[in-house]
């Protein structure tokens, strides 16, 4: 109903101005002066209507100011005719109502200004004076509006065509900040007008019309003549004293960002400690951090695009009085929310980025100072504790990545005292979060952390992903995919924990496995490993080196090897058996390399162990097994007696399996143990080859034997089985191993053909394949291969 209403009443005002102005058009057109002013002062007392919005009553002012445009030209022709310019200024200030009267007064007084019969600053006073008769804020604000605008091009500012001897340019100085001031009060006294009920309405009512008192602000920016003495002394000052002073929120805010954006980059280098002064005085309830961010992003942008101003920030102390400034803000607004407080010390530190780049201290102390300064990050959220506020942990975490997008080196971020601090006062999942975050950074940027007091810097700054906070021990809220991603994330950086230096080296290694195994039994698996690996790469390069390099115990490849014995315990605790299995493997390989026997000999107990008592799963044995005689068979390190004791557990681990076929598979793989191509001495089982073979066979009998009793004749049965054992006599024909020959292959390869007959089908791609094989070694003629495959009658395969 009262938009209605609104629309109503505009539309009758406009309809009354666009009918004066017809006449006054009209008037102007035949030269007629006094029915011009006549029609004016009518149009313009439309603008004494109170029955508008500020939104309304602003359109109507639009339609009514253009008008004006055709009158002020009249007035300039008048004048050129003759006319007396003075006695038409003394005319216009007849018209009945006051409204009227002073806008017709402002058009008239700009083109008095404009003649230069009498000096500009006695017309601008006498105008700025007379506009004080009108003392509705409405209609007061926009008649101060149209004077800022008319004058606008007609200030005796330096280097204007009215520019005096003396310093006129005082003189449309203060004329601009008087008209400033009178339309600050009158804009703020908006809000009072009215019901209270209506005062949201009100406010941002007023907040579409701020632009009206901005204005002379933006006036004052572009005003020739006020250098930095005068902006300083002058203008500044008694700006801020109308901001204070007007202890209104709106206004404030506003004001404070136009003083931001309006003013020179090195204006506001150069008063910082005056503009930064204000601040604490504002209202609490002004968005103190919109205004202070605003002005630390413009003094960034400032010295990113102008290197010559760097000096002069370091000159004026600009890092100081702004973190000086926060602080006593914060102080100042005890409601100040966390989440406003980190982003004020983010906008520092970004600026300490932007500017001071090269000083950590100053870096450092955006995070936190000591406490006899004034603020920091660091005071502000010891007061709050744990962070639960989403707006709030977003901005530390903003806040943390600053430096980290900065300088694209963790090392850089581990020299900064104060961020692991920072980092405490973060909830579990956003802590987790940040330093996936950190760890992200030194693989992108392939990071090396390489001493070991950098290596405990990083830890402490992950800690949210090693081990589990206070409280926070319910695995089954921990989404199982997200959890494999962030340990995962671990993992990888380990391998960038790396030093060329083997003692340093061998610290880190150190430093790592005091870190990792607070991880707890879902973690150990996931992190274990590349520890173990990392280890492992190390003991190989120590490997040929002295017995002890160093001078002390604590960094030989047995004194880690005897660690990692330590470290991979851990994950049998932790239900990783078969992993714990293959580490210990690893190791011993790594103890071979360094020819440690007893050392290699104590990871293969273990694994026996780990074998015998934690692996239970069938196609887990089968697995582990093969990884048992795999790594044997490469071991050289073990005298006659150890390895044969190795040996024949391996062996005895083979008949033990549940199924036939992985017995049978598992005991011709034993005959590897018995052979090794380096060194004649281990040479010590071509007998023992063929007795593993030929019990191969057997279980491969009986597998074909149940087959067939329960397929039929129709199955092939074990002749799979069958033809991997002629491969693996094959192999150790070709090796020479004179227990192997040609008579055993060829009884072999009759079984195969006899088993294939009854299962009346063709022979398989594997046994063809053999087959083709041994003819093809058959026909060579270098010899000695070519002479073994002779002894192996082929007519059957006819």
């Amino acid at each position: 109903m009262i938009a209605d209403d609104d629309e109503k009443w505009l539309a009758a005002a406009t309809s009354a101005v666009k009918q004066n102005a017809f006449y006054m058009q009209r008037a102007i057109d035949s030269n007629n002066l006094k029915d011009a002013l006549k029609f004016s002062a009518q149009m313009l007392g439309e603008l004494r209507t109170s029955k508008l919005s500020p939104h309304k009553y602003y359109e109507l002012y639009i339609r009514a100011s253009d008008e004006l445009r055709s009158l002020e030209m009249f007035f300039r022709d008048e004048t050129a005719r003759g006319c007396s310019i003075a006695e038409l200024y003394e005319l216009v200030q007849h018209a009945g109502n006051i409204l009227p009267r002073l806008y017709l007064l402002c058009t008239i007084g700009s083109v008095y200004i404009k003649s230069k019969d009498v000096a500009a600053k006695d017309i601008l006073k006498d105008l700025v004076e007379m506009c004080r008769a009108v003392q509705h804020p409405l209609r007061g604000l926009f008649l101060r509006s149209y004077l800022a605008q008319v004058t606008r091009d007609k200030l005796p500012s330096i280097g204007s065509e009215l520019e005096g001897d003396t310093e006129t340019h005082m003189d449309a100085l203060e004329f601009v900040l008087q008209n400033f001031t009178e339309m600050n009060k009158l804009w703020v006294r908006m809000q009072h007008q009215g019901p209270t009920r209506e005062k949201e309405k009100r406010e941002k009512e007023r907040n579409e019309l701020r632009d009206l008192v901005g204005k002379n602000l933006h006036i004052l920016g572009q005003l020739e003549g006020v250098d930095l003495v005068v902006y300083r002394d002058t203008v500044l000052p008694r700006i801020l004293e109308q901001v204070v002073n007007c202890k209104d929120e709106l206004a404030q805010c506003y004001l404070m960002d136009c003083i931001i954006q309006v003013f020179p980059d090195d204006f506001h280098l150069q008063t910082l400690d005056v503009l930064l002064g204000a601040c604490p005085q504002l209202q609490p309830s002004v968005d103190i951090k919109t205004v202070l961010s605003g002005l630390m992003e413009r003094l960034s942008n400032y010295a990113a695009s102008s290197v010559e101003a760097l000096p002069n920030f370091l000159q004026v102390d600009a890092f100081s009085k702004l973190n000086h400034a926060i602080g006593k803000v914060v102080e100042a607004q005890v409601d100040l929310p966390a989440s406003a407080s980190v982003t004020l010390y983010l906008f520092l530190l970004k600026f300490t980025l932007h500017v001071h780049s090269d000083r950590l201290d100053y870096v450092d102390q955006g995070f936190g100072i000591k406490p006899s300064e004034h603020g920091s990050c660091v005071s502000q959220l010891s007061a709050t504790g744990k962070l639960c506020d989403d707006k709030a942990s977003k901005q530390i975490v903003a806040f943390l990545s600053a430096p980290l997008e900065k300088f694209n080196d963790v090392v850089t971020i581990l020299k900064l005292t104060n961020y692991p601090r920072v980092m405490e006062y973060l909830d579990h999942d956003t802590n987790k979060a940040m330093a996936i975050i950190i760890i992200q950074s030194i693989l992108k940027n392939n990071t090396r952390i390489a001493t070991a007091d950098e290596v405990d810097a990083l830890f402490e700054l992950i800690k949210g992903l090693i081990k589990d906070f206070d409280g926070l021990t319910d695995n089954d809220e921990i989404d199982e995919e997200d959890f494999q991603e962030e340990q995962n994330s671990v993992a990888r950086l380990v391998h960038f924990l790396y030093n060329d230096d083997p003692e340093e080296m061998s610290k880190i290694i150190f430093r790592i496995r005091k870190h990792i195994l607070t991880g707890g039994p879902k973690r150990l698996p996931l992190t274990i490993p590349p520890l173990v690996l990392s280890a492992l790469k190390l003991i190989r390069r120590m490997r040929g080196g002295d017995e002890n390099p160093f001078g002390d115990d604590t960094s030989t490849p047995q004194k880690i090897l005897q660690l990692l014995t330590e470290t991979v315990e851990v994950l049998s605790d932790a239900s990783a058996s078969e992993l714990a299995l293959r580490l210990y493997l690893q190791c011993a390989q790594a103890a071979n390399d360094c020819e440690l026997e007893t050392v290699a000999y104590e990871f293969f107990t273990k694994a026996y162990l780990l074998y015998e008592e934690e692996i239970s799963d069938s196609k887990a044995q089968v697995t582990a097994l093969r990884l048992i005689i795999g790594t044997l068979q490469r071991m050289r390190v073990f005298n006659v007696e150890n390895r044969d004791i190795l040996t024949h557990k391996a062996t005895g681990y083979s008949v033990k399996l549940l199924k036939k076929p992985d017995q049978c598979r598992a005991v011709y793989e034993c005959a590897h143990l018995y052979w090794a191509e380096e060194g004649e001495n281990l040479k010590d089982g071509e007998s023992t080859i063929v007795l593993c073979l030929k019990r191969a066979q057997k279980i491969a009998d009986a597998v074909q034997k149940m087959a067939n009793a329960s397929r039929g004749a129709s199955s092939t049965g074990s002749v799979s089985l069958y033809v991997e054992l002629l491969n693996k006599y094959l192999y150790f024909l070709e090796k020479g191993n004179p227990q192997v020959t040609g008579e055993t292959i060829q009884s072999l390869a009759e079984l195969i053909r006899s088993e294939t007959k009854k299962a009346e089908s063709g022979a398989g791609t594997f046994i063809t394949s053999t087959l083709r094989y041994m003819e093809f070694q058959r026909q060579q003629e270098d010899g000695g291969m070519s002479e073994k495959y002779q002894k192996i009658k082929m007519e059957w395969f006819e």
